[in-house]
């Protein structure tokens, strides 16, 4: 089916790509505006894949011809909040288009578009008798003066859903619902008879502070699936034995809620003769999945152009000749579900390598055929992004490009258990979209990891499930270099909701990868035990980095297995274990600030913690996670030594960590927790 999509949310001036899914690269595709606001002068382009820009606020229906029929999509657009301002409240649209010189992404950015920023909303589904429910449930940003029922909420039902239901003869599903405001959101309500074998309902949260633009949250939406289709009784009651499945499709995968994610750098994780890597890698899972690792992301395998990292892709069919074939590469996979472990494939869509039989034909050859599946620059080189020589940008708007990439995603995916999906920033939005739909279809468990470095909100709008947290990243780094204090890295997290992420959001919880030095150089050991214990106690997905558990130092080097550091790898192994243990750790856990005073600290100017055994107060932060019926204190210290905390909540005495005692009573007879690198403690729910 060619339609371009999910119903689509944007501010006046935000362009909108748009493109046919499944595209014929020989068919024609034909756009139009089927409706807009009465003031609107917005047009549409005659490309297949083109742009959208509205510039009034309003709704707009978009048309497409195709070989398949004829297509509408829903457009809302709302008052330009965020133009101009950091991509925080955006798409990935400012950091695809940004200046020319390419410079570098500030790890900590995100910020928030003027006062308050975005609200939040969460949508839920069930069947109530013979009537759909879908509830809204829409929250002001942290930020924000406004109250819940501030807030106003948008609703859209899914084109395709909505031409489904009238070709099967059923009622208009947007004119059999009704709409209830609550002081939390909004409830719709619809006939069940008025649902077609799949309905979707998508919908926004709509802030309005006084003076302002309306500020919009990330979109969310329900799935209502028939798996019955019942029929009439005997009473002539023509609903009888209907039923429904109803599924939240921004959900992040169950399984993430206690997943740990191991990063190999394949050319370096095993020692290995050329072509028996992926053998070699096969043999340490056992040890591997004994250590807590539930999750493998291997960086790319694929035939490229000889650069160890893989990343410049010559052939996206085949595995690389020096790692093994493809009988290695599944076979690999085969013994990682073997042991219990769920496998990331590294997905690059962003780019070839200018060793691509593709670019080599193209590269200063004006006639070439394969010319237009690459941007250009006006010097005549390949569009590219910092100083990356070695690779040319492809071209997104080329249906041929995105047939030929569609087929790739269809290569691997049943293969794998998920994509981490390389630039993602550097990819289109509507190519995301259509992706994920596609990998979900097959899959529903099947995981979307985006790179997007500063983490862009409405990533989470039907593309990913869970995101790199590089703001978390690097307030990591700044604690351990002791440039910031231990208790920002909550701020850090809290800023999540800030910039306009939902409460459902997935995030992927690094202190290094493949990309950076290692946190023990830059910060010392101490720090990088608190940094690692960071987490896998905030609320998101822990991840590992290959040799990361020994006390390895060089960041792409051979992995010294034969000298490992025991001390190191045992307490990777009691976080994973007390994370695995501990559903309040989970990404579902709330997070709490508690109060704490830290014993015999100074109050002086904090020392670098690498300098000695002193402890600041600002080397140690607590805080307290909750999930159910359990509640726990968790207490980070980044100093070399060991600091004693008293944490103002009644607490258990047991680390849970080392199942030892770690609470010792000071000369007032005051209770403090002692810490060397982290301390969990129980507490009242």
């Amino acid at each position: 089916m060619h339609h371009p999509g999910p119903p689509r949310f944007v501010s006046t001036g935000e362009t909108v790509q748009l493109a046919p899914r499944d595209p014929e690269p020989t068919g024609s595709y034909e756009w139009r505006i089927a409706d807009a606001p009465p003031t609107s002068d917005s047009t549409v382009g005659s490309e297949p894949v083109t742009e959208f820009t509205p510039d009034v606020p309003g709704q707009y229906r978009i048309g497409l011809a195709a070989p398949d029929g004829d297509h509408l999509l829903t457009v809302l657009a709302f008052p330009a909040a965020y133009e101009g301002v950091d991509v925080a409240g955006g798409s990935g649209e400012a950091i695809r288009d940004r200046d020319v010189d390419r410079a570098g992404i500030d790890y900590g950015a995100g910020r928030l578009a003027g006062e308050g920023g975005p609200p939040r909303i969460r949508l839920d589904a069930e069947i109530e008798g013979t009537e759909a429910v879908v509830r809204a449930v829409a929250t002001p940003n942290p930020d924000s003066s406004l109250a819940a029922d501030d807030l106003a909420v948008r609703f859209v039902i899914d084109d395709r859903d909505v031409a489904a239901a009238v070709a099967d003869g059923r009622t208009n599903p947007r004119d059999a619902l009704t709409v209830t405001e609550n002081p939390t959101g909004a409830t719709i309500r619809l006939p069940t008879g008025s649902v077609p074998d799949r309905l979707r309902v998508h919908a926004v949260a709509v802030a309005r502070d006084p003076g302002e633009d309306a500020r919009v949250s990330v979109a969310d939406a329900v799935s209502i699936d028939r798996v019955d289709a019942g029929g009439p009784d005997s009473f002539g009651d023509p609903t009888a034995g209907e039923a429904f499945e109803t599924t939240r499709p921004n959900q992040p995968p169950a399984w993430t809620a206690d997943a740990t994610v191991y990063e190999v750098y394949v050319r370096t994780f095993a020692d290995a003769e050329e072509g028996e890597t992926l053998a070699a890698i096969e043999g340490r899972l056992p040890e591997l999945a004994e250590s807590g690792v539930d999750t493998l992301w291997l960086t790319p395998v694929l035939e490229n152009d000889g650069k160890p990292h893989g990343y410049n892709i010559t052939d996206f069919f085949a595995i690389a000749d020096d790692l093994g074939d493809r009988d290695d590469y599944e076979r690999l996979v085969e013994t990682a579900h073997d042991n219990g472990m769920r496998v990331l494939f590294d997905l690059v869509l962003n780019h070839t390598a200018r060793d691509h039989e593709w670019f080599r034909d193209a590269y200063r050859n004006p006639d070439s055929p394969y010319r237009d599946r690459y941007e250009w620059q006006d010097s005549g080189e390949p569009g590219t992004y910092f100083d990356w020589e070695l690779i040319a940008n492809l071209n997104h708007a080329n249906l041929t490009v995105r047939r030929y990439l569609l087929d790739v995603v269809d290569e691997w995916a049943p293969l794998v258990d998920g994509f981490r999906c390389d630039m993602a920033w550097a990819v289109p939005d509507s190519f995301w979209r259509e992706i994920r739909d596609r990998a979900k279809a097959a899959d529903p468990d099947f995981l979307l990891l985006d790179e997007t470095i500063p983490y862009v909100p409405r990533f989470h709008e039907g593309m990913f499930d869970v995101h790199f947290d590089a703001t978390l990243y690097f307030q990591l780094r700044q604690i351990g270099r002791g440039a910031a204090p231990a208790e920002s890295v909550i701020d850090a997290v809290e800023k999540r909701a800030a910039v306009g992420f939902p409460d459902h959001a997935g995030f992927l919880q690094y202190v290094e990868n493949h990309d950076e030095t290692r946190y023990r150089v830059e910060c010392g050991d101490a720090a990088a035990a608190a940094a690692a214990a960071a987490t896998f106690t905030l609320p998101g997905v822990p991840m590992v980095y290959a040799g990361q558990e020994i006390g390895q130092r060089g960041r792409r080097d051979p992995i010294a297995w034969d000298h490992a550091r025991e001390e190191v790898r045992e307490r990777y192994a009691r976080l994973s274990a007390a994370h695995d243990a501990h559903s309040a750790l989970g990404p579902a856990g709330d997070l709490e600030r508690v109060d704490y005073r830290v014993a015999g600290g100074g109050s002086g100017e904090r020392p670098i913690a690498a300098d000695g055994d002193e402890v600041h107060p600002d080397d140690v932060v607590a805080f307290r996670r909750e999930h159910g019926s359990e509640a726990l204190v968790v207490v980070l210290n980044f100093a070399p030594g060991e600091a004693l905390v008293a944490v103002d909540a009644d607490h258990g005495r047991l680390n849970v960590v080392t199942g030892d005692p770690c609470v010792v009573s000071d000369a007032e007879g005051e209770e403090r927790i002692r810490v060397d690198d982290v301390a969990i403690v129980s507490t009242e729910p």
